[in-house]
Parts: C-alpha cells; structure tokens; sequence
C-alpha cells in the first residue's frame, strides 16, 4: 500500500515537473513585456480612422494643408469646387493634391477659432466702440449654427485678453461690453496683438475638431496706425503661416475720415502695405460710418468658405530644413487667395 502512494507521489512530481518545464519559456517571455504589454486594454470601440469618411485628414507633421478662398468678379465666395478644379504647385512643379475638403460637406460645417483684436488706442468715440460690439454679436450670431470658438483681445498701449476661447454667447456678450477707449494711449500695437492671437490660437484652438480640420483665424479691428510694435510684419506673417491661421483686416471710419472720402477707395493702410492679409489667405474691408453690422456679417460669410487643400512634400524636401514655394490655380475668371505662400522643411 505505501509502496503504490508512493509509485503515486513519483509520477505527480514528475508531472509537475514536466509542467514547469513546458511553462517556463512562456513565463521568461512574459517577464520581457513591458508593463503596458501585459496590461493592455481591450479595445472595446473600433478606431476612429477605420469609420472616418474619405475627405477627413490625419493630421501628421508632413503633411502640408493650405486654406484657399475663391471669389468671383463681384468679390462673392465660390461654392461648389471639386478638387480637379484646382492645382497645387510645390516649388513649380505640379504636386498631386493628397486631401480636399470644402466648408460644409453633408450636415457637418468645417469648425473654427476666431480671435478679435480690437484696437482701443483712442482715437474711436464711445458711440464707434458700441457700434462695433454689436458688429461682432452679429457675427457670432451668424455663425451660431456652427462648430466654433471665439476669444477677443484688446490692443493700444499694451496687448489684453479680455475672454479666451469660448462658445458661450453670454460670455462673449460681457466681454464685448467690457471694451473701453484708451483716451491717453500713445501706441497702437496692432502686429504685436496679431502675433498674441496667433500665439492663442497655437496654444488653446485644437488643430482638429470633431475630426476636421479647425479653421483658424485673427480679425484685427483698428482705425489707426500702427505704432510702437516690438515685431515686424514679416516675422508674424511667417508665424501666421506656420500656424495655419488667416488674417483679416477691418479699418473703421476714423481711418477713412481722416485720409479719404467715404465715396472714394480709402488709401492703403499700413497693415494692408504689409501684405498681412493677403499673404496668410485673409481680407482687408473697410467700414463707413453706418455699415458695421453688414460689413461683419459678410466678413463672417468670408472667413467661412474656404477650402482646404493638403498634400506630402517629397522625404527630401520634408527635411531639408529650407523655404519651399505653394501655388494653388483654379477656374479661369476666379480670385484666389491661399493661406500660405511657402512651407520649411524640417531640419531635425
């Protein structure tokens, strides 16, 4: 009897053994896994890219989207474009457009983050200042039905932020009453304001927004010159662009009171001599005595109807470290303006 429990106890031993040895490769294996490894989670809903539409981007560092308003003769958006409308030329030579997407495809409008920046130098009466807050609550008002963002700063002696990002139409209605004149200002810090919104804009607007492309833009409102900038125009024309983001330009009466007729073309201001809006793909209006509340709504209008075009410099270029040229044509007859005149390849 001992003798069989014994037998018994041999062959378990040699059992387990066995079992040790067959399970003591896998164990090794696991002991190599990093703890994320071993504790992975179980994927309970399909990646977003697998169920993403075909005109959504998958935003990477190589790639390289330019935004791209077009007006016809009447300075009116053009809806309706297809990508075969259109060329796109990296340094001049035809590059095929990898990505196109247009404001509004089906029931999904384009999202976007607008900066106002208010010039608050002085020279503007209480009775401008209030005319251009409800100039802006028409804007936003007209956009409502879209995804979007609004912050607005303020400018003279120095650059504010009087509410930062916000889809709040009740806090943008504060903000926009809380603007105050700067009687005694000295300075009008117009391109350093732009380059603050753009600092903003990289900062708190997400590039991406309900997995679209964020339009991203500064309206800078002023009546004045600018003076006593810290930057130049080049250099926040060069951020500007490296942020995807478009400047627009709204000079008020006081402007034009002082330098032309409000029956003739207003002349050049600084702003629009600097090339800001025309090389970040923006506009520059001009607003008389009685057109705030049309001139905004028609800006709005504008901001939102451009299209997007993107496409992959080659490895080379990617890291070259240089400036390479964008060309975009389109229909014969039709105005373009594109976001970006160039790219930098990556150095690193």
């Amino acid at each position: 009897m001992h003798h069989t429990q014994l037998q018994i106890a041999i062959r378990l031993g040699a059992l387990l053994f066995l079992f040790a040895l067959i399970a003591c490769p896998q164990i090794k294996a696991q002991d190599q896994q990093s703890p994320a490894e071993l504790q992975r989670p179980r994927r309970v809903h399909p990646f977003e890219d697998e169920s993403a539409p075909d005109e959504i981007l998958k935003i990477d560092t190589d790639v390289v989207p330019v935004d791209v308003s077009v007006t016809d003769a009447s300075g009116k958006p053009v809806r309706g474009l297809q990508p075969q409308d259109f060329k796109l030329y990296e340094d001049g030579v035809e590059r095929p457009i990898s990505f196109f997407n247009v404001e509004k495809r089906g029931d999904a409008s384009r999202p976007f983050a607008v900066v106002f920046a208010v010039d608050v130098s002085g020279s503007m009466t209480l009775e401008e200042m209030e005319r251009l807050s409800n100039a802006m609550h028409a804007f936003t008002k007209q956009l409502a039905t879209r995804p979007a963002l609004f912050a607005l700063m303020t400018f003279g002696m120095r650059v504010k932020t009087l509410q930062t990002f916000t889809n709040d139409s009740q806090k943008l209605a504060r903000a926009f009453d809380r603007l105050a004149r700067e009687p005694n200002g000295l300075s009008t810090h117009a391109y350093d304001a732009v380059d603050d919104a753009v600092r903003l804009l990289v900062r708190n607007a997400p590039r991406t927004q309900e997995r679209r492309l964020m339009k991203r833009a500064v309206v800078v409102i002023t009546d004045g010159f600018p003076v006593g900038d810290t930057i130049s125009p080049d250099t926040v024309i060069e951020r500007a662009n490296a942020a995807d983001t478009s400047i627009y330009t709204v000079t008020l009466p006081s402007y034009s009171r002082l330098l032309a007729s409000t029956e003739r073309t207003p002349l050049p201001t600084p702003l629009d001599v600097s090339g800001i809006a025309d090389k970040t793909g923006g506009a520059s209006v001009y607003a008389t005595a009685r057109d705030f509340e049309p001139l905004f709504r028609a800006l709005a209008e504008e901001v939102t109807s451009t299209y997007v075009l993107a496409f992959y410099p080659t490895e080379e270029k990617r890291r070259d470290g240089r400036t390479h040229t964008i060309r975009i044509e389109g229909p014969t007859g039709l105005t373009l303006r594109q976001s970006r005149p160039s790219y930098q390849g990556n150095d690193k």
